[in-house]
């Protein structure tokens, strides 16, 4: 079974803004995702902090991952939707980047 790319995002929301984050990926952010093709994994608050969140996206490759990554951010319904909502929640973020197998994956993706 062929490895895939997993990005997962992690952020430090600005306090007190946990609940309404949730609201706008759940909501837009994921739908919006899944519409342009992207793999959304995983995603929620952390349970050791509500104001801490998480998103996991899944890719085929790294050159996958780059071109649906360029096309999702550089387009309207990003820029003109949530892009503003969800940015000026965020304090701080961090990406990680591995390659995975689609069984690990499946796993993740458990809660969606």
């Amino acid at each position: 079974m062929k490895n895939k790319i997993i990005e997962i995002l992690q952020y430090t929301l600005k306090k007190g803004t946990g609940e309404e984050f949730h609201q706008i990926m759940k909501e837009i952010s994921v739908p919006l995702h899944i519409h342009n093709g992207i793999d959304v994994v995983s995603y929620g608050n952390s349970l050791h902090d509500s104001d801490c969140y998480y998103l996991i996206r899944s890719f085929d490759d790294e050159e996958s991952m780059a071109t649906a990554l360029e096309k999702f951010y550089s387009g309207s319904d990003w820029k003109n939707g949530p892009r503003e909502d969800i940015i000026c929640r965020i304090e701080e973020s961090m990406k990680s980047v591995l390659a995975v197998s689609q069984g690990e994956i499946a796993k993740l993706g458990k809660g969606i």
